[in-house]
């Protein structure tokens, strides 16, 4: 069995894999010595493992990780991985995008795919019917757009989004609430509706914390997969035991 730890901006998401098959997912601010021995508890069979991060974390756990398992990945972009990335600047890539792209290559192969991780960023990625990782853009999530309009103003509030907002806000909570949430939905439309036009048969795949929110809000044919991310470093650590 795998386990597989990804470190985001805001929380930890952890993964238990069993032949490439999702066994456990949960959520977690930090994954700790103390999160792992219940794991092992209730799986006795996790020998490999790997770990993804955006942020620093815990080198002496990760060191425990490695001494205990049989193999123990940290991502980085060294290591191998079964698609083929164009990106020019690969030791700037962020690997919750490389990891995304894998999984959903994973889902889809020999497609034409966009892959959106609504985060604490949003990221908009391309790969080929080759598998082959092309590059795309970064944004400002939902939760960064409304804490730029507080601090970089005098006056403006820092509000919290919510399932529904009206077109034009009659207040300045309704604005700031329609001008964030209406516009990034704009915004994701306009990237999706781009790539369709560019190549009709592309599947578009949404992913990240924000995924839901999106999902009630878009009006056009996605695949939602929380796991994406998860499902990428498993076939990662897969592809590393052979290579």
């Amino acid at each position: 069995m795998n386990l597989i730890i990804d470190i985001g901006n805001s929380q930890t998401k952890v993964g238990i894999f069993d032949q490439g098959e999702i066994v456990q997912t949960f959520y977690t601010p930090f994954f700790d010595q103390k999160q792992y021995a219940q794991l092992k508890i209730q799986y006795r069979f996790i020998n490999n493992g790997i770990l993804s991060s955006v942020t620093d974390y815990d080198r002496d756990f990760i060191e425990q990780l490695k001494g205990e398992l049989d193999l123990f990945v940290v991502f980085d972009a060294q290591t191998p991985i079964p698609i083929k990335n164009h990106y020019e600047s690969k030791s700037t890539l962020g690997l919750d995008r490389l990891a995304a792209a894998v999984g959903a290559s994973t889902l889809f192969p020999n497609s034409e795919l966009l892959v959106i991780d609504a985060g604490t960023a949003i990221t908009y990625d391309v790969i080929d019917k080759n598998n082959a990782f092309l590059g795309g853009s970064i944004s400002l999530g939902i939760a960064m757009r409304f804490k730029a309009l507080n601090q970089f103003t005098a006056k403006l509030p820092e509000i919290k989004p919510t399932p529904q907002c009206s077109d034009f806000g009659k207040n300045t909570e309704e604005a700031i609430r329609s001008g964030v949430q209406q516009g990034v939905i704009y915004e994701m439309e306009g990237f999706i509706n781009q790539r369709l036009a560019l190549c009709p048969t592309c599947q578009v795949i949404l992913t990240g914390g924000d995924a839901e929110f999106f999902e009630q809000k878009l009006k056009m044919p996605i695949f939602v997969k929380p796991e994406l991310t998860l499902i990428g470093l498993d076939r990662i650590l897969e592809y590393t035991k052979t290579n």
